[in-house]
């Protein structure tokens, strides 16, 4: 991607030269080069793509059911025909290993906008009981903020349900990884959206996030990021009384009960754990297993990080990439050395790069057992690959380690009870819990309980947070 066409913004239908402006560098967490720069956006940049996506709203909002569903099928064609260069683009901004992009990453983000279209199709806009219609409308101009550890897919997973709902869009990805933010702009140009109906401004989130957040003809907030900074964004929200939905922070449990399958769930636990290098919200990272069986799982755990190979994300064989960017690289670090400190087991991994890897930010997989509830590792979100094993005496103390967090995001429960484990699923405070790793829906309901946040994406839920309810009586 040639640098000059970095430095742009996507608004009103056009690409906006921001060469101008301040740069930002972009690094290759592998090489630990500068691949790059983007522009930092300014308040000035926000006010154009808000003033462009609010005249094309009384447009695009009382377009037909028809006519956005074949605009997503049109976006779904071209992110499917372009998803090399998606999977390419997240190699360079984040590391993420090849193999994981063209598995995970790109379709599951292309599945969004596949799921939008069949919901869309689907869904009764206006119901009427006796004398009362009630009417769902598109909210308006919709701000969207998006992380850096899932760029296309935490990107679809908001713009697919607002342009299915009719309303108009301004969105800020991540200047840590903002390749692919750049590359769905041009789908969406390609695709034929409206000029107006999708913006796309970069830059910080002390400075184009805040004005989005601000922003008075902004009608809707949808963030995903860290607690921090969806209260900072609430805040800033809460003076134009806006609609804020968060997916923010997790540190989601794997419950063991006395019944499954250790041999064939542990290893997949592990795995599923480290996924993305363990850059995910909703990372499964607090294993929780009967103590008696503490022993077992521990070496049935270390058997499974032996099997992640890492390395150059660029090969195929690679499993596990570097840990995307110097800040989370630094924070990883320093969450390994508190568990250290805490007196919990170390049985896999630590500080430092992985033996025989001399360059990259790479963490090695990292397991600490006879955690404790009361531990910072236990309590805190890491956002890579460290992960706790929390032995419990019974079910009633499991379930209440499960809950002892301030997060509810996901969680994972394995049983060979199916009925024992919907009991139990029941009593978890938490947005998702899966059941004997099921296969990833993108029509469940994701959100998060507590801190995790407010709000459900995916999905039809995901499609009514971008709507507002009338009520007409006498109709």
């Amino acid at each position: 991607m040639a640098e000059n066409n970095n430095a742009r913004f996507y608004i009103d239908g056009q690409w906006q030269d921001r060469s101008n402006a301040p740069q930002i560098a972009v690094y290759d967490p592998f090489s630990e080069d500068v691949t790059g720069y983007v522009s930092a956006g300014s308040a000035a940049d926000v006010d154009m793509a808000v003033a462009a996506a609010r005249r094309a709203f009384s447009s695009f909002s009382a377009s037909s059911v028809e006519e956005r569903v074949a605009l997503l099928g049109r976006i779904a064609a071209l992110l499917e025909e372009r998803a090399e260069l998606f999977a390419q683009a997240m190699v360079t901004e984040m590391g993420v290993a090849i193999s994981f992009a063209r598995a995970s990453q790109v379709p599951f983000a292309i599945a969004h906008v596949r799921v939008q279209m069949e919901v869309l199709q689907k869904y009764a806009f206006f119901k009427r009981d006796g004398d009362v219609a009630t009417m769902k409308e598109p909210i308006g101009v919709c701000g969207l903020i998006t992380p850096w550890n899932w760029p296309l897919y935490q990107l679809t997973a908001k713009v697919a349900p607002a342009l299915a709902a009719g309303c108009t869009i301004v969105l800020k990805p991540s200047e840590l990884s903002p390749y692919s933010a750049l590359l769905f702009a041009q789908v969406m140009h390609d695709a034929g959206v409206p000029a107006g109906v999708y913006n796309m401004v970069g830059g910080t989130g002390e400075v184009v996030g805040a004005a989005i957040a601000a922003h008075r003809d902004i009608d809707m907030i949808s963030i995903t990021g860290s607690t921090r900074a969806g209260v900072l964004v609430a805040q800033a929200a809460a003076v134009t009384v806006k609609r804020v939905v968060q997916e923010l922070g997790g540190k989601s449990p794997n419950l063991f009960l006395d019944d499954a399958d250790f041999v064939g769930g542990v290893a997949k636990g592990i795995l599923a754990g480290m996924r993305n290098v363990g850059q995910s919200c909703s990372a499964p990272t607090r294993m929780l297993v009967p103590a008696d069986r503490l022993a077992e799982v521990e070496a049935l755990a270390i058997a499974a990080a032996a099997t992640i190979t890492l390395g150059d994300p660029r090969s195929e064989a690679t499993v596990m990439g570097p840990i995307a960017n110097a800040a989370q690289y630094a924070r990883v670090q320093q969450m390994i050395a508190v568990g250290i400190d805490e007196g919990a087991r170390l049985i896999c991994g630590g500080l430092g790069p992985p033996p025989g890897i001399n360059h990259g930010l790479f963490a090695q997989p990292t397991i600490f057992s006879s955690v404790t509830p009361d531990m910072r590792i236990a309590q805190e979100e890491i956002f890579g690959p460290v992960l706790a094993i929390m032995p419990y005496r019974d079910e009633e103390d499991a379930i209440a380690i499960a809950n002892s967090t301030i997060y509810g995001l996901g969680a994972h429960l394995q049983s060979a009870d199916r009925e024992r484990a919907r009991r139990v699923a029941g009593r978890i405070r938490s947005g998702q819990v899966h059941i004997n790793y099921p296969a990833w829906s993108g029509h469940a309901a994701f959100g998060g309980y507590k801190q995790s946040g407010n709000g459900r994406e995916y999905g039809v839920h995901g499609l009514e947070e971008f709507l507002e309810t009338k009520a007409i009586v006498g109709y």
